[in-house]
């Protein structure tokens, strides 16, 4: 079926962190998706926040995507801003296109990068910073043989930058099942996260798109991309007063560590 013209207000419940007369901040449950699309066209976020909002939502986005500045993906949980006028929308908007926003992420990954590896070594733009940081700078567009997903490509593509540090370990000492690890970014390009570690060798638990199945237990169990946007700071676009959120990651994220920590991996 056609997209609607324009979103319709539903009564979803929201988690709201911060509101005020310029924005909200949303902590996003896995599974929710942003704004409707072909495949989703109602029970967004979208039509969460025209209930929630009323019609004050920007406009900017148009009118399946009133009030959004950025996307999380749907299988990921945690932090969103949504603007609730034009002025807010575009004061967010430039502070993304100048990198100044803070979004720092918690992923699960299989296996830990580690500086030693020396097939890291041999990646074109993969490098470590002090303090343990991998950096990964790697173009991103459409996959060439399936347009449904993102790749690392040596020529086209826009520019990307990700940035991890591994958080703990799991598994054996020396050769971990997987890692927590935490990533900010410097661009927000789709799947970025996914795609970059990917490309590291190290796909998210739980990616039925970039990662692989297999194993037992918690590794293979999880349903979806291990994946928590937990930090998200920017400055007001109306008083320019610095603004930091964390979200705890959710239920499911948090008994996936705790039995990684108990040993089954």
């Amino acid at each position: 079926p056609a997209l609607p013209a324009t979103a319709a207000a539903e009564p979803i419940p929201l988690v709201v962190v911060f509101e005020d007369a310029d924005l909200i901040v949303i902590d996003k449950p896995a599974g929710l998706v942003v704004h409707p699309a072909p495949g989703a066209r109602e029970g967004t976020l979208v039509n969460a926040l025209l209930h929630h909002c009323g019609p004050s939502l920007s406009g900017i986005g148009g009118a399946l995507r009133p009030g959004i500045v950025h996307r999380i993906d749907k299988d990921t949980s945690g932090l969103l801003v949504a603007a609730k006028n034009d002025a807010a929308h575009q004061a967010l908007a430039a502070q993304f296109a100048a990198h100044r926003l803070e979004r720092r992420y918690l992923a699960v990954v299989r296996g830990a990068p580690d500086p030693a590896d020396p097939r890291l070594a041999g990646l074109a733009g993969v490098s470590w910073e002090p303090g343990g940081v991998l950096r990964i700078e790697g173009r991103i567009g459409r996959h060439p043989g399936d347009r449904k997903r993102m790749a690392v490509l040596s020529a086209g593509g826009k520019p990307a930058v990700t940035r991890a540090r591994v958080l703990e370990r799991f598994g054996p000492k020396g050769a971990p099942s997987a890692s927590l690890v935490e990533c900010w970014l410097e661009t927000g390009r789709t799947h970025q996260i996914r795609v970059h570690l990917t490309f590291a060798g190290h796909p998210l638990i739980g990616d039925s798109v970039y990662g692989r199945r297999g194993g037992s237990g918690p590794l293979a169990d999880f349903p979806r991309q291990a994946l928590h946007a937990a930090t998200l700071g920017f400055l007001h676009p109306r008083s320019g007063e610095a603004m930091r959120f964390e979200a705890p990651p959710p239920e499911d994220f948090a008994t996936l560590l705790a039995k990684l920590r108990a040993g089954a991996s």
